[in-house]
């Protein structure tokens, strides 16, 4: 477990410069990742939450900044007044164009790049298997029923 604390936080300090010199923390960016990739660049903050592993009022928080910074908005859910949706922006869309180049680049020097194609492949077989058991909404932004 330590070796690959390890390894995450050396990667991730790497990673956290580069998006400190585009103005994002690493919480922004996975949120605005999380929105570029969803349909119609937009998720429930609920999904959100669950996707990103952050609270209620984590999210909340990193929403307001991307709206502070015009990354992105909210949007009353039309079929439950109680939930919202985070849209990203045009602008938000324009930093991740601006940022990914340099932060692919970086995940392939640091990363992907210092693998095998086969060890690559095992090893993100192998985080896919623990991140589903341990943060089974991840993907699908849907909360698991308590155990």
């Amino acid at each position: 477990m330590g070796l690959f604390v390890e390894a995450f936080t050396g990667l991730n300090a790497r990673l956290n410069v580069q998006l400190g010199e585009h103005g994002l923390g690493n919480v922004d960016f996975e949120v605005l990742v999380r929105l570029s990739r969803s349909p119609g660049g937009e998720l429930r903050m609920t999904d959100l939450a669950a996707q990103t592993g952050l609270s209620t009022s984590g999210v909340t928080r990193v929403v307001d900044r991307l709206e502070r910074d015009g990354l992105a908005t909210r949007r009353a859910c039309p079929t439950d007044r109680r939930g919202s949706f985070t849209v990203v922006t045009p602008a938000g869309v324009a930093k991740m164009h601006e940022v990914l180049p340099g932060h692919v680049a970086l995940i392939e020097e640091w990363f992907t790049g210092r693998l095998t194609a086969e060890a690559l492949d095992s090893l993100l077989t192998s985080l896919r298997t623990i991140r589903d058991a341990v943060r089974p909404g991840a993907t699908s932004g849907i909360q698991p029923a308590a155990a």
